[in-house]
């Protein structure tokens, strides 16, 4: 059983797919062991404690450079005996001490069909709010692998969800959510657990 470190920064809504997946029997090979945000007081915390995953708080801005955060991300994932890291709405980029630390064991969910709407500065709303000023039919969610360009890691999983007429970003982001990303992130780990990827 691998343990795993989901990362968060936010009200936590993948890391609740993956929990949600887990109490179903749709991750067996890895366990959700540690939750850990760049940020205080987040609900991803909450949902981590309500239920009984622990949790550490890594802020980014507690540290004078990337490559503190980053030492202390990996004492963090050091102490706990991590195997495995999940990226789920994670604001801060991770730098090359720990992608390196952790080859071809970090996964990220993407918004978007990559590569259309990714890369630095792509995250949260602003990727539904591009997908509509572009006029596409078509978006999705992808899982890929964490290198060290921003979502320019090998791609997992891809699933497409229709952007309808009357979509605001809003409207999107929660279909996106709700039938591409929730779906491919649960998936995706319980692949890379049983080592089919």
């Amino acid at each position: 059983m691998l343990k795993v470190a989901v990362l968060v920064s936010g009200g936590g809504t993948n890391l609740q797919a993956l929990i949600d997946a887990k109490n179903k029997g749709r991750i067996k090979n890895g366990e959700l062991t540690l939750v850990i945000s760049s940020k205080p007081g987040v609900f991803a915390l909450k949902r981590a404690e309500k239920a009984g995953i622990a949790t550490a708080v890594v802020e980014r801005k507690a540290f004078a450079s990337a490559e503190e955060f980053d030492s202390a991300l990996l004492s963090v994932l050091h102490k706990n005996n991590i195997d495995v890291i999940v990226l789920a709405g994670f604001l801060s980029v991770l730098g090359k001490n720990v992608i390196v630390a952790y080859p071809n064991k970090i996964i990220n969910v993407h918004p978007s069909l990559i590569p259309s709407f990714c890369g630095k500065g792509f995250y949260g709303l602003r990727v539904h709010e591009e997908a509509l000023k572009k006029g596409v039919k078509v978006t999705g969610a992808t899982v890929h692998f964490v290198n060290e360009i921003p979502d320019g890691g090998k791609i997992i999983l891809q699933k497409a969800v229709d952007v309808l007429p009357n979509d605001t970003a809003e409207t999107l982001q929660k279909r996106v959510m709700e039938e591409a990303e929730w779906l491919l992130l649960p998936l995706a780990l319980e692949m890379l657990c049983n080592g089919e990827i």
